[in-house]
């Protein structure tokens, strides 16, 4: 081998030494910074060794205040109180005196054994809530006391008020954590309150806040000696963003009255904006009853009660539409051709056809003024005829799932959007329904034609209901259906989903052509004109009646008012309150008085309407056909 090999072999082993050298030098220097930041905090920084000791330092979770709510004018719905938890540390708690303890906070030894029995479960080491809710001055009657029990702790809490004592059921609850929503999450603790329904909890995030967290010195007897290096490491808690509903507090309140007595539901909506203007569903609670120490206890009363008052009926029960029905029906007619505004069928008897003699000739006016059945009958059987008039097997079903389609865009059989859980599709009958029930091509109009009148196979809550009569009032379009327009301001900052506009393909020309027959239903039709007719507001209406087979049959009524730039577009459903011109549309009536002029100036029909009752035994309600 000849020198100069020799030598570049050398001269590369050479240079490889040196870069193992730099290499572990490198990486020896890291670990002497390392160990060196180590070793300056755990042993000689004194304030990074007292905090992870812990023996003289406490963490308090600071809880911040949650947003509150609002009506569309300001008024105050949902507000807090503040109050103050007691956590105890089952490891920390040391030589107590049991019954001097029990006596101090007013409570029961098996109390406060059973307690300390599912905090020891939870954590021996971890804090978790002892007792809840302790007034201010409840606190500064023990706070001095307490020193002498190691292992307990107090935090400042709140629990929620609602000043308007309305709209429970939409607004919602706050209550502790449950199980299977604490496990597999980092943000909340055992014991912790969230929105649990309604609005707490479609707009949890926000309400919340941003939890602080302050370090305190406290001395060996736990006295609490200042905050820790003058609160460096302490983090504000930030208090949760406000809410402002679309709600007007006195249209709720009107409702709340009115519905005294009664069993149902009410939705009314401003038609542009899709901004719901009240929601209620009857029978009702205090929501106060919810919030506070006595929450279990109250909500299993109220979980027992056969009146149902926990069940947003106006998202969640079902009801079959009936004749209010009859709008969308004409609707589609009118689009495919199917009939016109002046179409006329030979109507040869007079039931199903209010105010008709035998063998009148009718028309599309006529109809929806008296709500004749079998006008709508024929027309529902154009609808599903096919071009040469035939409703055979094969045209019955093509008829039929142009008809769906067309349904489906009023909002019908699917979930509209609405900014609170719970809302259900409700039932819209479809090709393979039928085929299911009867076999394929083995049906036709025959067999689904009480759908013509809206009952049958359908089933719709007040929510969809008042949608219909918000899609009649903007002559073919509906936005989607929501409760809070602005967070954190009084408009804005809402998802955008919420104010999307939702078209159903039919052409305004066609809305127009039901309208006078609707304002005549409300002056001179289906509806008690007494308690109907408002001065001076031309109000469109359409009076329903939901077939009950078990009790008298439910009374339903949707409106929009008034008739040229409608401003409310609603919806009334009264179980067992049979005729739809006789319950459900004077509730209505007086409710767009009162957001329309600002008052009720009809207060003879209002009394009237709150001394109407239809209640009924418990066995009577749990035999009603509503669809949860």
């Amino acid at each position: 081998m000849s020198n100069f090999s020799l030598n570049n072999r050398a001269g590369n082993y050479f240079m490889i030494d040196n870069r193992k050298q730099i290499i572990l030098f490198f990486f020896f220097t890291i670990g002497l910074i390392y160990t060196g930041r180590l070793m300056y905090l755990q042993v000689i920084d004194n304030k990074y060794q007292s905090i992870d000791g812990g023996s003289a330092i406490r963490r308090e979770i600071q809880i911040p205040l949650r947003g509150q709510i609002y009506d569309r004018n300001g008024k105050l719905m949902v507000a807090n109180v503040e109050v103050y938890d007691m956590y105890v540390t089952p490891g920390k708690v040391n030589n107590l005196d049991t019954l001097r303890f029990c006596s101090l906070l007013g409570i029961e030894r098996n109390f406060f054994d059973s307690t300390m029995a599912v905090a020891s479960k939870y954590s021996f080491n971890r804090a978790s809530v002892f007792t809840r809710q302790l007034s201010k001055e409840s606190f500064a009657r023990i706070a001095d006391a307490m020193v002498s029990f190691s292992g307990f702790h107090f935090e400042q809490s709140f629990f929620r008020t609602y000043p308007g004592n309305t709209m429970s059921n939409a607004l919602g609850y706050i209550a502790e954590i449950p199980k299977e929503q604490f496990e597999g999450q980092t943000y909340y603790r055992k014991g912790d309150y969230i929105g649990l329904s309604g609005i707490e909890k479609q707009y949890e995030k926000e309400l919340r806040g941003t939890r602080g967290v302050r370090f305190k010195m406290m001395d060996v007897h736990q006295v609490d000696k200042g905050s820790y290096a003058e609160g460096e490491f302490d983090t504000l808690a930030t208090i949760g963003t406000n809410l402002y509903s679309s709600i007007d507090l006195a249209v709720q309140q009107l409702a709340d009255s009115l519905f005294d007595g009664k069993v149902g539901g009410v939705v009314a909506i401003e038609p542009q904006t899709g901004e719901i203007l009240a929601m209620g569903s009857y029978p009702t609670y205090n929501p106060n009853s919810l919030s506070g120490r006595e929450f279990s206890a109250n909500f299993k009363a109220l979980s027992r009660d056969p009146d149902k008052p926990l069940i947003n009926r106006t998202t969640s029960s079902f009801y079959r539409p009936g004749s209010t029905f009859k709008l969308v029906q004409a609707s589609v007619g009118l689009q495919i051709g199917a009939i016109t505004p002046s179409s006329s069928f030979f109507l040869s008897a007079p039931p199903g056809c209010h105010g008709h003699s035998a063998y009148h000739m009718s028309n599309l006016h006529n109809a929806v003024q008296k709500s004749c059945n079998k006008y709508f009958y024929h027309v529902f059987r154009k609808i599903l005829s096919d071009e040469s008039g035939s409703s055979s097997f094969a045209a019955s079903r093509k008829g039929l799932q142009r008809w769906h389609d067309m349904v489906q865009l009023f909002g019908f059989g699917v979930k509209l959007g609405v900014d609170i859980p719970g809302e259900k599709e409700g039932l819209l009958p479809t090709v393979e329904r039928y085929d299911k029930v009867y076999g394929a091509n083995q049906w036709k109009f025959s067999n689904v034609y009480s759908l013509s009148i809206g009952e049958g196979e359908l089933g719709v809550n007040v929510l969809k209901l008042a949608n219909v009569a918000a899609v009649i009032a903007n002559k073919g379009y509906w936005l989607t259906p929501h409760l809070v327009k602005g967070i954190g301001q009084r408009n804005g900052g809402i998802d955008k989903e919420l104010t999307k506009v939702h078209k159903t393909g039919i052409e305004p020309r066609h809305f127009e052509a039901l309208y006078e027959g609707m304002q005549d239903a409300v002056e001179r039709g289906t509806v008690n004109t007494y308690r109907g007719v408002i001065p001076d507001i031309a109000v469109c209406g359409k009076t329903g009646t939901s077939q009950n087979k078990k009790g008298k049959d439910h009374s339903i009524f949707i409106a929009f008012a008034p008739r040229e730039n409608p401003k409310i577009a609603i919806a009334v459903v009264v179980e067992n309150g049979g005729f739809g011109g006789s319950a459900a549309a004077p509730i209505a009536s007086l409710m767009i008085e009162q957001y329309i002029k600002g008052k009720i100036e009809r207060r003879a029909v209002a009394e009237q309407v709150k001394a109407l009752n239809f209640s009924t035994t418990a066995s009577q309600k749990a035999a009603k056909p509503i669809l949860q």
